[in-house]
C-alpha cells in the first residue's frame, strides 16, 4: 500500500483531521509545532497532558481526545527524548503513525522548522506507516490512508524524496518478509525485472546454464543443493552527466539452511532473511532511478538458496570463483561470502569508483554489535569513516571495524587457494570482511557492510521499525550513491 504524504502551511489546530500528532519534551513540555494545538486549549495542552501520564520519554506515545476543541479528535503525543535531533524525531513519528493504524488522515505538527527535520519527521513517518499482511486471513488494522506534514517550509522536493527511499525501504521489507515458498532465486530475480521495466533500469539475468557457462564456481556451488537454481541479477542506472560509477553486491540466500554443515532447527526459520542485502540493493536502485543523482549505479544481486541434498555441495569440496580463483569449502554455511565473491570479481567489467557490498554474513556480527547497528569494513581508513558517516546521515546505525591483516593466514588452504572459513576461533565478522577483500578487483576503493543484526528485528517494533524485516541498508546505500554524486565519496 501506497501512503499519500501531503504538505500544509496551515496551523495544525485547524486542521480537518482525524488525528494530530505533536512532539513532546521532557516533563511533558510541548515541543516547536504545538503552539497552534496550545492556543486552542487555553494554554493548557502541558497540564492535559501531565494528566494522561505523558512524560517526554523518547518512544512514549500517549493520546489526548480533543472533546471539540480542535477539528482532529485526538491528539497524539510522541515523546522525543533528552535529544530532539532528527533520528528522535524519525522515531517519534513512526511511532506515533504505527499506533495510529487503522486511521484515515493523520496530520504530523512535529518539529520540522529546517529541511533536516522536516525531512526526518516524512521519513520516520512513512517508515512508521508499514505492515506486512499478504499472508493473514484475519482482518488487521489498514495503514494509516493519508499523512500530512505540517512546516512552513516549501516542503515538495523534500517530501518527495522521503517517499521514494521509503518506498525502496518498504520493498526491501516485503522481500525480506515473504516466506521462502513463495520467493525462490526465480522469483526474487523476477522482482528485479519487474523494477527494471517499471524504472528504467538496465537489466542482465544469468540463470544456471548461463552460470556455470560463465564460471560462475561460488553461485553454482551454493545453489547446486536445491531445485530452485541460482541467479545472478545486474540492474544498472545511468545518468547522462556522470562521470563516476558506484557498483553495490548484495547477498541474496533466499533461504539458508546451512546446507551439509546444516544448522540447529532453533532460529532456522528467519533464515528467509538471508537474503535482506539483495533486497536492500534492489530497493535503493528503485530509490536512484527516482531521485537521479548524478551517478552512474550498477547492483548486483547474488542469488542462491542454500540446502543439503544429494547434490549439495560437500565440505572440502573445491570450487572455482569467477576470475579463476580457487576456494575449498570447509563449511558449507559458509555461503555468502561464495556467491558475493562471484558478483565482487564481476564488478570489475563496470570499473567503479567504488564498490560496496552488502550482506547478512555472519552470526558474529551480533555479537559484536548487536541487532541494531551495520558494522562496515573497508580497504582503506578514509571510505570506510565516510560510509559510516553516510550511513548515519541516512538514519542508520553503522561501526566502522577493522580488517586485521593477521587474520589472512587463517584462510590458507591445502589444495586450494584459500578456504571459505577461517582456522582461527575469534573475530569471526572481521574474518568475513577479510576473505571478501581477496576478490575485489585492484585498485578499486571497496567497503563491506554487515547487517546480519539490523536486517531482522526479531523484538517488538520500535520507532519507525517493524517486526521482521526492516529494510536495513537501503537508505545508507542511497546516501552513498548521492554522496558519490556531490563528490563527498
Amino acid at each position: 500500500m501506497t501512503t499519500n504524504l501531503s504538505i500544509s502551511q496551515t496551523d495544525p489546530a485547524s486542521l480537518d483531521v482525524d488525528a494530530l500528532v505533536i512532539g513532546v519534551g521532557p516533563e511533558a513540555v510541548p515541543a516547536a509545532g504545538s503552539q497552534g494545538v496550545d492556543g486552542a486549549l487555553d494554554g493548557r495542552l502541558a497540564e492535559a497532558l501531565k494528566a494522561v501520564g505523558a512524560t517526554g520519554k523518547a518512544g512514549e506515545v500517549v493520546k489526548l481526545p480533543t472533546l471539540g476543541a480542535l477539528p482532529a479528535k485526538v491528539i497524539v503525543a510522541a515523546g522525543l527524548g533528552e535529544d530532539p535531533g532528527p533520528e528522535a524525531l524519525r522515531r517519534a513519528a513512526g511511532a506515533a503513525v504505527r499506533a495510529l493504524a487503522g486511521t484515515a488522515r493523520v496530520a504530523l505538527a512535529l518539529p520540522a522548522d529546517t529541511p533536516e527535520r522536516a525531512s526526518a519527521v516524512a521519513t520516520g513517518a512513512l517508515l512508521g506507516n508499514y505492515s506486512f499482511g499478504r499472508y493473514r486471513t484475519d482482518a488487521q488494522p489498514e495503514p494509516v490512508g493519508e499523512l500530512v506534514l505540517v512546516t512552513d517550509l516549501d516542503a515538495t522536493t523534500l517530501a518527495e524524496r522521503a517517499e521514494a527511499v521509503t518506498g525502496a525501504v518498504r520493498l526491501a521489507r516485503d522481500l525480506v518478509n515473504t516466506p521462502p515458498s513463495h520467493l525462490t532465486p526465480e522469483d526474487l530475480a523476477g522482482v528485479a525485472e519487474n523494477v527494471a521495466r517499471e524504472h528504467g533500469l538496465d537489466l542482465e539475468v544469468l540463470d544456471e546454464k548461463a552460470l556455470v557457462d560463465g564460471g560462475y564456481g561460488g553461485l553454482v556451488g551454493v545453489g547446486q543443493g536445491s531445485v530452485n537454481p541460482p541467479r545472478l541479477v545486474r540492474l544498472g542506472y545511468r545518468h547522462p552527466q556522470a562521470d563516476k560509477t558506484v557498483v553495490f553486491v548484495g547477498k541474496g540466500i533466499t533461504f539458508d539452511t546451512g546446507g551439509i554443515s546444516i544448522k540447529p532447527a532453533e532460529g532456522m526459520d528467519w533464515m528467509k532473511s538471508d537474503m535482506g542485502g539483495a533486497a536492500a540493493v534492489l530497493g535503493a536502485l528503485q530509490a536512484v532511478a527516482a531521485l537521479k543523482p548524478k551517478v552512474n549505479v550498477v547492483g548486483y544481486l547474488a542469488i542462491a538458496e542454500n540446502m543439503p541434498s544429494g547434490t549439495a555441495q560437500r565440505p572440502s569440496d573445491v570450487i572455482t570463483i569467477y576470475g579463476g580463483k580457487t576456494v575449498e569449502v570447509l563449511n558449507t554455511d559458509a555461503e555468502g561470502r561464495l556467491v558475493m565473491a562471484d558478483a565482487i570479481v564481476r564488478s570489475a567489467q563496470d570499473s567503479p569508483d567504488l564498490l560496496v557490498d552488502v550482506a547478512t554474513l555472519t552470526g558474529a556480527a551480533l555479537v559484536a554489535l548487536g541487532v541494531r547497528t551495520t558494522a562496515v569494513m573497508a580497504n582503506s581508513d578514509e571510505v570506510r569513516e565516510k560510509v559510516v558517516q553516510a550511513a548515519e546521515r541516512s538514519g542508520e546505525n553503522a561501526w566502522g571495524m577493522p580488517l586485521p591483516e593477521e587474520l589472512r593466514k587463517g584462510f590458507d588452504s591445502q589444495v586450494a587457494d584459500l578456504a571459505n572459513i577461517s582456522g582461527e576461533r575469534w573475530g569471526g565478522m572481521l574474518a568475513a570482511g577479510v576473505f571478501l577483500k581477496e576478490f575485489v578487483p585492484d585498485g578499486v576503493r571497496w567497503a563491506h557492510l554487515d547487517i546480519a543484526g539490523p536486517a531482522y528485528n526479531k523484538g517488538e517494533p520500535y520507532g519507525y521499525t517493524p517486526k521482521g524485516g526492516t529494510g536495513a541498508a537501503t537508505r545508507a546505500l542511497v546516501q552513498i550513491a548521492e554522496d558519490v554524486a556531490d563528490g563527498l565519496l
